[in-house]
Parts: C-alpha cells; sequence; structure tokens
C-alpha cells in the first residue's frame, strides 16, 4: 500500500472540490509526488494542465484542509485506502476508463482471486422469480469459487450479498456513499454490511468517510461495479433501472453482459429482454457464466494456487498476514511466537516462494 506521507496528501487532494479521479491522475503522472502537487504554485499547476477554477479550489482548500488530520479520520474509524499508483490497486479496476484515484475500503482487498469476480445486480422491487434466479444462480457461483459484486442496495444486491454469505463465499459491496457504519446506505443494509465484513468479504467506495449517499453518486458506482467484475449479471431490471448504467459501463469497459430472460408481460422483464436482443448473454443458469467467460475450471485453478504451510509455525504467520503488508512485529504479536521463531521461518518461507520481503522488516504473502 502506498506510505503514509504520501496516503495523506493523496486524501487531502481528494477532498479538494472538482479534483475527479481525472484531475488527481494527471497530478499523479505530472509532479514527483503529491506532496508535491499540494503545494505546487499556480504556475506549476497550471503546467500541469490544471484549469484556473480548480487551481483556486486547490489553494482555498490548503486554508482549511490538513492533510495530517484527514490521515487520522480514516484510521480513527478503521478506514483504509489504496491509491491508483499502488501495485496492489484491483487489476480489472485499473484497466477501465477513469478509475477511482483513491478508493476507500474495509475488509481484506485480495491481489488474487478477486480476478474471478461477477457483478450480480438488478432492481429494488423483485419478483418471487427474479429473487429465485439470483439466488440459485448466485449459489453455484459462489460454489465454484466465484466472487460476487453488487451494489449492497435493497433488492436484488441484498440477495446477492445475502446468498453469497449464507453460502460461504466472498462478496464485495460498492456504496455510493462513505463506508464507516453510519454512512452506509440504506440504512436497513448496515448489518448486512457488517455480515459482508465479517465473512471475508469488501466494502469500498471511491467516497470519503461522512459521504452521504446523493443521487449523482449511483451512476459513478456503478462503474466500480462492473470494473470491479470480468462481466455483468442483470437479474430483473424496468427500463429506467439503474443496474442497466452498470450493463452499459460495462459494455464500455469491454466486459461481458449477461442477462437472465424474463416474463414478456412484466415490466421487470423489460431490460434484461432487451439486453439480450442487443447481444447480451442468455443465463439461465451459473454454468452458462461459466461458460462466456471459459470459467468451468476456476474453482480447480484457485484451489491449487493456495499456499500450504509446511509446519505449524508456517500455518500461524499464513492467517497473521495477507496481501497486505504486515510487519514483523505485528505477525509476532499476532501468532505469540518468538522474535526468533518468526524471522527464522520468514525467511525460510521467502525462500520457498510463499511469502514477499518488502523491505524495513514488511512482509506479504507472495501469490
Amino acid at each position: 500500500m502506498a506510505n503514509q506521507e504520501e496516503t495523506k496528501y493523496w486524501l487531502a487532494l481528494g477532498r479538494v472540490k472538482g479534483l475527479g479521479p481525472t484531475r488527481l491522475k494527471r497530478l499523479w503522472e505530472h509532479f514527483d509526488s503529491m506532496k508535491c502537487a499540494w503545494e505546487a504554485d499556480w504556475e506549476n499547476l497550471r503546467g500541469a494542465g490544471v484549469e484556473q477554477k480548480i487551481i483556486e479550489e486547490m489553494i482555498a482548500a490548503r486554508q482549511i484542509i490538513k492533510p495530517d488530520e484527514e490521515l487520522e479520520k480514516i484510521e480513527k474509524v478503521g478506514i483504509k485506502i489504496i491509491t491508483l499508483n499502488d501495485p496492489d490497486y484491483p487489476r480489472l479496476l485499473k484497466e477501465i476508463y477513469s478509475p477511482p484515484a483513491i478508493l476507500y475500503y474495509r475488509g481484506e482487498l485480495k491481489a488474487t482471486g478477486d480476478e474471478f469476480a461477477v457483478a450480480v445486480v438488478g432492481t429494488r422491487k423483485y419478483s418471487s422469480y427474479g429473487r429465485q434466479a439470483a439466488i440459485d444462480i448466485v449459489s453455484e457461483l459462489v460454489n465454484q469459487g466465484i466472487t460476487t459484486v453488487s451494489g449492497l442496495a435493497i433488492g436484488i444486491d441484498a440477495i446477492v450479498h445475502e446468498t453469497t454469505v449464507s453460502k460461504g463465499g466472498r462478496t464485495i459491496g460498492v456504496l455510493g456513499s462513505g463506508i464507516g457504519d453510519s454512512d452506509i446506505y440504506p440504512n436497513i443494509n448496515r448489518s448486512l454490511g457488517q455480515k459482508v465484513l465479517e465473512t471475508g468479504g469488501l466494502l469500498v467506495s471511491e467516497y470519503p468517510p461522512g459521504t452521504i449517499p446523493i443521487k449523482q453518486n449511483f451512476p459513478q458506482r456503478n462503474r466500480i461495479i462492473s470494473g470491479l467484475s470480468l462481466a455483468t449479471l442483470i437479474v430483473e431490471a424496468p427500463e429506467s433501472s439503474g443496474a442497466l448504467l452498470t450493463a452499459k459501463y460495462a459494455l464500455e469497459q469491454n466486459r461481458d453482459v449477461l442477462a437472465v430472460p424474463g416474463n414478456i408481460y412484466s415490466a421487470n422483464a423489460v431490460g434484461p429482454n432487451n439486453l439480450i436482443k442487443m447481444g447480451a448473454k442468455l443465463v439461465a443458469s451459473a454454468s452458462d457464466v461459466l461458460e462466456v467467460l471459459n470459467m468451468k475450471q476456476v474453482k480447480e485453478f484457485i484451489d491449487n494456487r493456495k499456499i500450504v504451510p509446511d509446519t505449524k509455525e508456517e500455518a500461524l504467520i499464513l492467517q497473521a498476514i495477507t496481501v497486505e503488508p504486515c510487519h514483523v512485529d505485528e505477525i509476532i504479536k499476532t501468532t505469540s511466537l518468538t522474535t526468533a521463531q518468526v524471522n527464522s521461518t520468514l525467511i525460510l518461507m521467502e525462500m520457498k516462494g510463499k511469502v514477499r520481503n518488502l523491505g524495513n522488516m514488511v512482509y506479504t504473502v507472495a501469490r
């Protein structure tokens, strides 16, 4: 993950009105660091292609926004961030046009496994048919090791997350608000968000803590849902449904669009049926999804790639570290092993290719 010094300037710049993903990326590409971007004078900001109005906003923001305080705020509420320049930034999301420059998250951000993710979205006012289709398809996707992605909204989205959790799978909820406990929208799904986290899932947003769920945030949120996924599956969506915007983003991102067909007399079937007319893959079961994506062997692939400990010390260490960097002191504290045991085991694990030494006594799993 990005070092703390750089992180606080990403956070501060992310608070500046008008500095969206595209402009933040431009600053990152132009300046040696985001600290330099934050402190740059008028002339240098113009040289970076920043418009006059935005420069004025940046200069005014420096009098109000304190980078150290921004970092303190997110650490206090247990929220982490990853930025576009981080090598562990989600690969699929990084490929889209205008990926979030800053991604706020809670839970475990995985460099591996989530590359086999499928978005499943649909209407808030679902029918019994839509509910059953979502449960059946998602259940089998989870059995095959697929990560599900949805918007933590009421309706089909909630069914996707609930089903994944109940089947012991991993699910990612993408929000159009902040991701603090009090930020989650709708309020009725706060407990569902907690279940997602408790079962090894992930909550993400490009909006900082405290951001309220205003209407214009949700179309932007939908591009992240499709961007994190190899394909987007629509389960029931009337003509004006936001789920269809997610499908539109998926097409623009050169990702597969899939749809569950519906009753021609049902308003909820208009969206998916029209998508099928336009070339979306008709899906009647999870096997149709796996076939389109050529992913029928994905569970076997994931299982074969898991790191197997050779000793009880290795097992404890593998429980303590993930793809996120972890300092030796934290590993010692978590495992209750001695310093000598941890250090000698880490050396052997590095030689076996099980962990990576990032320097300064910081380690991460190797794959």
